[in-house]
């Protein structure tokens, strides 16, 4: 279904994008004499917007009130770039198309579509952070950034070079089927871009547990050095060790919203163990461990301690492993000298893909 909302929204986008540019041309009469100059910002506008409306709401398709919030920005950074590439695409041909400059103009064309293409990849890229908690790992922005312009910009040359083998099968057909040839050329565009987005934004498989009840926020830490108390206070206070947040590489207290990323393969001790992974003071000294496996995360409960967790809700009534799936809730009871404390708990949601911007 993703591939295919991609495939719909290029190929619509780019019909949208060409049909503004002949409404501008025949229906208003301006830029009669530089076609390129309206087609191609209408073509590279249309394309942005629809690449980025498109991910956006494929990412949160349960609440489209919060992805229209959250697309205003992304779509005025791609109006601009749609806009500022389009007019440099444009100029450019409509130069390098003089009849003085005998420039090949099927080059001319291939150099403006790349450029069209890397206008909807520097968009689509740059916009990822404004929906997307993924997007706080600085290292992972920019790599998804490179991947958005290599991969439009790609799709365009690929599209433009197709499109020049379009034109020249058309151009021995009836002239009916050559006047075809521009909306099949942006449409073949809008279809490359939207496979190639589809390929390098599908969902990261990157597991991770966010924080819910329990991890709430308990208002400003004292100084250590004010008071001998402190210390043991700062040790009560859910932390992580060697692991890092989605959004806050820098962070290492736990708070309710905070999502802790999981490594893609490894152990991950979750107990009052001061040296866990993920440390919670009053469950006990080591209450589970998660076992990353490829695409996989396995719960392994301590056997003395495993009434103690729940998985959904429903307490575990054996030690035995669990394969934990996308949305699955993690509670942790606390201990307490007769046994577990029913009224405090720490609790998780267990992520695998980072889909919704919220997660």
């Amino acid at each position: 279904m993703r591939i295919y909302l991609y495939l719909l929204a290029g190929i619509t986008s780019a019909l949208i994008g060409w049909n503004l540019g002949q409404f501008i041309l025949a229906d208003l009469g301006w830029l009669k004499t530089l076609p390129e100059i309206a087609i191609f910002p209408c073509i590279a506008i249309s394309l942005a917007i629809g690449m980025v409306m498109n991910e956006i709401f494929i990412s949160n398709p349960t609440r489209p009130k919060l992805s229209f919030i959250t697309a205003r920005i992304p779509i005025l950074i791609a109006i601009g770039l749609g806009l500022t590439f389009g007019l440099i695409s444009g100029i450019v041909s409509q130069v390098l198309f003089l009849p003085q400059l005998r420039f090949p103009s099927f080059i001319t064309r291939i150099f403006a579509w790349v450029l069209i293409g890397s206008s909807v990849g520097i968009a689509e890229g740059l916009t990822w952070r404004w929906h997307s908690l993924e997007a706080g790992d600085k290292t992972r922005f920019k790599q998804r950034f490179k991947t958005s312009i290599i991969a439009a910009s790609g799709a365009s040359l690929a599209a433009a070079l197709l499109f020049e083998l379009i034109r020249a099968f058309l151009g021995r057909m009836p002239p009916a089927f050559k006047a075809a040839e521009d909306p099949i050329g942006f449409s073949l565009l809008g279809l490359l871009l939207g496979l190639a987005f589809s390929i390098t934004n599908s969902p990261s498989y990157l597991a991770a547990l966010r924080a819910g009840a329990g991890f709430e926020y308990q208002g400003e830490k004292v100084d250590p050095i004010e008071a001998d108390s402190v210390s043991t206070k700062e040790s009560q206070i859910p932390r992580i060790n060697t692991l890092k947040f989605v959004s806050n590489s820098e962070l290492k207290d736990i708070e309710e919203g905070l999502s802790i990323q999981l490594p893609n393969q490894g152990k991950v001790a979750i107990g009052s163990n001061e040296e866990a992974e993920i440390y919670i003071p009053d469950i006990s000294p080591e209450a589970a461990i998660l076992e990353l496996r490829q695409r996989e995360t396995i719960l392994i409960p301590n056997p003395k301690f495993f009434k103690t967790i729940a998985i959904n809700g429903e307490p575990l009534r054996s030690a035995q492993k669990v394969s934990l799936k996308h949305n699955y809730i993690l509670t942790f009871y606390c201990l307490k000298q007769d046994g577990q404390n029913e009224e405090k708990i720490y609790r998780f949601v267990y992520y695998n893909r980072f889909l919704d911007p919220q997660a």
